[in-house]
């Protein structure tokens, strides 16, 4: 193989490619990346074996077809730190050799063939969304999906289609954020399930995607997998096997106490008030009153915080502890200037709504 690529092109495509490879695994052959030349295109391929990327580099000079299977960090680190504008690829025998203007550098590989298939995307999509629609959504529930579980099924994202609206739905069991968004096209209902849960890894490559406006996200099931295809980039992930929580069984509605609150003073008010808290006592008190809304934190060895903000509120007075970077985490993804808070009881989930495309529930904290 022999093929002279853009080398800012190349880097952009190596670093989104390298971000699934794994930094540990029993399968070597799984920290490289694989490259596959043919006549005028080329194609930079990497999986973990449960998330795959295939991504379609084109205005390249193709010498030489072939296949390389090379360590996707060294060839990034080498790729990155070059002065030249263009780069020449050339590889045999699992050996590859990359030649710049005043440099030349020779990467041990593995030998071609043996590299897992990483899909492409074939046929018509049951789903589809535009990229940026979707890319705002994730960026509204991904940050609420479980790091650890054993309990599988929150280690994702569900997909919840109903006509051509989609719910993306993620939870952690003590807060859970809902994002909708609006689909192009949508799967008809007899041609299969219209829930699925995509792995949060493989959310979090899609959003990653440099995105313009005309882009449109394809996505179609496939067994057990989904592919998802968007511009020259096609994503594939097994789904998460499981049942995914009854998550509108916990979301209150019968709730009196409603407040509209400036998204930017609350942000800064609960980081402010998180100042001074410890991760023993990693909570915040919102003492909410007559015209005013008061942010505190406390902690026995370090002292206590208090900020106060002017709100307009006439019912009952309420106090209620949450995790305060549970709140920032969705105060930093809300765009409108303004949300909507509602409260119950002090032992019942607060609810943080903006607008109609998302909703947040967070489990309240016992101040004790």
């Amino acid at each position: 193989m022999k093929v002279n690529f853009n080398r800012s092109a190349l880097s952009e495509a190596l670093g989104l490619v390298s971000s699934i490879v794994p930094s540990r695994t029993p399968k070597p052959i799984l920290r490289c990346v694989q490259i596959l030349a043919d006549e005028k295109e080329v194609h930079l391929c990497a999986t973990d074996l449960e998330v795959g990327i295939n991504y379609l580099l084109s205005g390249v000079q193709v010498d030489e077809p072939g296949e390389a299977v090379v360590p996707a960090d060294k060839l990034l680190a080498v790729v990155r730190e070059s002065l030249d504008e263009v780069l020449s690829l050339e590889s045999s025998e699992g050996t590859c050799q990359v030649k710049g203007a005043d440099s030349h550098f020779t990467i041990y590989g593995h030998e071609p063939g043996q590299y897992p298939k990483v899909p492409s995307f074939d046929g018509s999509a049951d789903i589809k969304v535009p990229l940026v629609t979707l890319q705002a959504g994730i960026q509204q529930c991904l940050f609420a999906t479980a790091k650890e579980s054993s309990r599988y099924a929150i280690n994702g994202v569900l997909w919840e289609i109903k006509d051509k609206k989609m719910f993306l739905v993620a939870t952690d069991g003590r807060r859970l954020a809902r994002s909708r968004v609006s689909l192009s096209s949508a799967p008809k209902k007899e041609d299969g399930p219209t829930s699925i849960i995509v792995p949060a890894k493989a959310m979090g490559l899609l959003d990653k995607i440099g995105s313009s406006d005309k882009d449109v996200v394809s996505a179609k099931p496939v067994n057990n997998q989904i592919v998802i295809s968007c511009a020259n980039v096609v994503i594939s992930s097994n789904l998460v096997e499981g049942n995914f929580p009854k998550y509108e069984d916990i979301i209150p509605t019968d709730y009196d106490k409603k407040l509209t609150l400036s998204t930017e003073a609350v942000l800064s008010a609960v980081k402010r008030s998180s100042l001074l808290t410890s991760e023993e006592s990693r909570s915040i008190k919102l003492s909410v009153q007559k015209d005013r809304l008061i942010f505190s934190g406390r902690a026995p060895e370090t002292g206590d915080a208090q900020i106060e903000m002017a709100i307009d509120y006439k019912g009952e007075p309420i106090e209620i502890g949450f995790n305060p970077q549970f709140l920032i985490d969705v105060l930093r993804v809300i765009k409108a200037p303004d949300f909507e808070m509602e409260l119950g009881q002090s032992d019942r989930p607060g609810l943080i709504k903006s607008g109609t495309d998302l909703l947040y529930v967070l489990m309240p904290i016992n101040l004790g």
